[in-house]
């Protein structure tokens, strides 16, 4: 039995949450807790209008001295939202924080069954059964402590990464800046003006660039790529790419003799193609660091660089890609976003009329340092427009694209506006496509009335489509005016397309190195968007910026320095404290004593297992991420993963499957993915029958064949595992090595006569409760179709082949 007590000894107390209306609205809470004082071991049982608040906490507190509780189980709401919360309360009470068990009776019960109150309340009931089962097995545990290295590493050299670079580097920390263009800066370097103020972007942004390269506490690192992370929070091993300039970073003065005497010329990315630049030249004057660069591509080795260079002797066309290793506490991922370019489907005539151009093209074209000086030209006759037309919106809020709304478009197109009307006056009329306008934050109404006072016209509706006048080449608009409810046509010499903006160019990428999520949006998750935005599931990675989701500059900024700021409370410390529900090997069982195997050091997706021939395996702690792949696939079941051990499992899944489990749905997901995805169902209020019983573990890879054999062999009527999406694992390939496993059993159990539907595995993010309820009802759908009897006949038929299975484990 747990923590060396007999089972009399046990002694739990079960606390279940009102959440104001939001449990008890729907379930019986004093119900609930009647029945909790039934369960074995629990000794106390009350009910609390909100039991994470300070009289809440207290009277946990309260209750582990007065009724000598030694295990504590909450009922509530989400365990990733709360569970740390209650394991510090515990702690206080001088209760190991691992002697705590949660039961979600709010995002999986109240929230997913509003309809069904009854039921909801059973549901809870035997959730709180299966927390009761687990907490009489948990042990207590201790943290473990590892140094932290105090240095950062930031993954993006925009605004946000700029700002949490020099925050870190203020407060002391050593500061590793990536960035994989040439320059620092950013979008925001690419700016004329920014809104609502019309403050000169580069002249804001350029002493920031410039206070970045100078601080003694940062090193810049551009034109390089992310290779490869290992190791964990405070003790990050990095690997990064840097890529040849074939130019000597250190000897390169940015003088620019080199470009002056270049013959060659080609289209310049920086200026959206609009503008050239030399086949050695850096992208913009204003380039941090100012280190110029030879575009092999176009170049055509005529040498009068080298020449021009001299004695300098900077060029070096021998250069080659450079490895560099860093170890870093934390890192800050500020990787930006990217502009849609609709090219595809010649969206609005882009790419096929001429004078249709982007917003960001558009940008460049009215900055004075751009390729016209800034003046604003069409592309089919170098003429200024005297009618331009933008259209809000294109490609998102569109359910074919990108249905999010991309946030700052509405604002910089109306400074386009302003900045047109403020170049031309009344030589340029200037019309607004919409859907709707927002300006939501600090300054932005004003500056929409600002606008629509300069004469500025707003339609209301969107663009059907656009048509070319082959003589002169003028844009004929087709669209409706919703406020008028008719018809119109326009004629506009330019249109501006306010494209969505998209994840950046990489971030599945990115992504996968350092194993945090996405949305189904293609940006960076946080761990909670309430109470952690700048967090990834990672510890010790933090988000910053519109790596997340699109931002504007000040909401950037004050991320970066979020970012920084949640950075600093792990690189302040010597050290840092691991949970340890790591893997720990049982010499006396480890077959690798007596023959070959290794089987866990070869599946462990971290390396955290060494398992030399004629020894135990052993398990690097430090290392280990208590992802629980090695527990489900040694042979000899001689690896336990600490607060997730087969015993807890089994208990669980028995505890789900006392009553009538022919009509029940076993569900096992792992905790950052599928979990999360049926989390959100609940807050999204997403409906599902409330049949399902699930039993969280850290990673599908956790999930051993033993766990469905047990269930099937208890009565389930069906069985659900949900992972990850594949490589999306939170645990690098945790669900991979799943897959295998269970695609295996799937065909095992087929033969043995079971309806291939009554199990499933399937792929759930953590922004996917919509899918999560959906895949619940097609499960119940088929339960139900099925019919009890047929599932208890199938049973009975199984049961000599999953006992036979079952039987080595006594």
């Amino acid at each position: 039995m747990s923590g060396g007590l007999k089972p009399e000894d046990i002694r739990i107390g079960v606390f279940v949450c009102h959440c104001g209306l939001n449990i008890a609205g729907v379930v019986n809470v004093k119900e609930v807790v009647e029945y909790a004082r039934t369960l074995p071991n629990v000794v106390f049982a009350i009910d609390n209008r909100y039991t994470c608040s300070d009289p809440g906490q207290e009277e946990i507190k309260k209750a582990i001295k007065e009724y000598n509780l030694n295990r504590v189980v909450v009922a509530a709401c989400s365990p990733r939202m709360h569970e740390f919360t209650f394991r510090r309360c515990v702690a206080e009470s001088g209760l190991n924080p691992y002697l705590f068990e949660m039961a979600n009776i709010r995002e999986h019960c109240s929230w997913a069954h509003p309809s069904h109150s009854k039921e909801a309340t059973q549901k809870a009931k035997e959730l709180v059964k299966m927390a009761v089962a687990k907490a009489r097995l948990l042990s207590p545990l201790e943290p473990l402590k590892v140094p932290v290295t105090p240095t950062a590493l930031v993954i993006g050299g925009g605004i946000a990464g700029i700002n949490a670079a020099l925050d870190l580097a203020e407060m002391g920390f050593k500061v590793y800046l990536l960035e994989k263009k040439e320059s620092i800066g950013g979008h925001m370097a690419q700016l004329d003006k920014t809104f609502p103020t019309l403050d000169c972007s580069i002249c804001i942004e350029g002493p920031k660039m410039v206070d970045v390269a100078r601080h003694p506490n940062i090193e810049i690192i551009s034109f390089a790529d992310l290779v490869k992370v290992e190791g964990y929070i405070g003790n990050f091993r990095v690997v990064i790419r840097k890529n040849p300039r074939y130019v000597i970073e250190d000897k390169c003065t940015g003088c620019g003799e080199c470009a002056a005497v270049c013959p060659i010329e080609y289209p310049n990315d920086w200026d959206m193609n609009l503008g050239v630049r030399k086949a050695i030249s850096v992208p913009f004057p204003q380039a941090v660091p100012l280190v110029y660069r030879i575009n092999r591509d176009y170049c055509i080795e005529c040498y009068k660089c080298v020449d021009a260079c001299g004695p300098r002797q900077a060029i070096d066309f021998d250069q080659k890609p450079e490895e560099i290793e860093l170890k870093v506490g934390t890192i800050i991922v500020a990787t930006g976003y990217d502009i849609y370019i609709p090219e595809d489907g010649n969206l609005y005539g882009y790419g096929k009329y001429s004078n249709v151009i982007t917003s960001l093209e558009f940008e460049r074209l009215i900055l004075a340092a751009g390729p016209t000086g800034g003046h604003v030209v069409r592309a089919s006759d170098s003429k200024r427009p005297k009618v331009v037309a933008f259209i809000q919106c294109v490609g998102s809020r569109d359910v074919n694209k990108y249905p999010y709304c991309s946030n700052f478009c509405c604002m910089y197109t109306l400074k386009h506006t302003i900045q047109l009307k403020e170049h031309y006056g009344d030589d340029v009329e200037v019309y607004v496509f919409y859907m709707d306008l927002r300006s939501h934050f600090k300054g932005y109404e004003e500056f929409y009335q600002r606008a629509r006072e300069m004469g500025v016209n707003f339609i209301r509706g969107r663009v059907s489509k656009i048509e070319e006048d082959p003589k002169t080449k003028n844009l004929i608009i087709h669209a409706e005016d919703t406020l008028l409810g008719e018809p119109i046509e326009l004629e506009a010499e330019m249109v501006v397309l306010a494209t969505a903006a998209i994840p950046a160019k990489g971030s599945e990428e990115i992504a996968r190195i350092l194993n945090i999520t996405r949305g189904a949006d293609g940006f960076f998750m946080e761990s909670h968007p309430k109470l952690k935005p700048l967090d990834t599931p990672v510890d010790g990675i933090f988000l910053a910026g519109a790596c997340q989701g699109p931002k504007d500059i000040p909401y950037s900024v004050a991320q970066g320095c979020g970012a920084a700021a949640r950075a600093a409370t792990i690189l302040s410390k010597p050290s840092v404290t691991i949970e340890p529900i790591v893997s720990v090997v049982d010499p006396e069982k480890c077959r690798n004593t007596r023959v070959k195997c290794g089987i866990c050091a070869m599946k462990c997706p971290y390396g955290a297992i060494k398992a030399e021939l004629g020894m135990p395996a052993q398990v690097i702690a430090a290392m280990c991420h208590g992802c629980g792949t090695c527990v489900a696939e040694c042979p000899a079941d001689a690896i336990t993963q600490m607060h997730f051990t087969d015993a807890q499992i089994i208990a669980q899944i028995d505890a789900a499957l006392e009553e009538n489990p022919e009509d029940k749905i076993l569900g096992i997901c792992c905790n950052w993915c599928a979990y999360a995805g049926a989390d959100l169902a609940g807050t999204s209020r997403f409906e599902y029958p409330p049949n399902i019983r699930i039993v969280k573990v850290m990673c599908s890879g956790r999930v051993d064949r033993d766990f469905i054999l047990h269930a099937f062999k208890r009565g389930a009527g069906m069985v659900l595992v949900g992972a990850c999406h594949p490589y999306d694992c939170h645990y690098i390939d945790g669900n991979l090595k799943m897959k295998v496993r269970m695609d295996a059993l799937a065909k095992a159990l087929e033969k043995m006569g079971l309806t291939s539907d009554r199990f499933r595995v399937e792929y759930v993010s953590a922004a996917e409760g919509v899918k999560f309820a959906q895949i619940v009802r097609e499960m119940a759908t088929k339960l139900k179709e099925m019919g009890r009897e047929r599932i208890i006949t199938e049973n009975e038929k199984l049961r000599p082949f999953l006992e036979r299975m079952l039987s080595r484990k006594g």
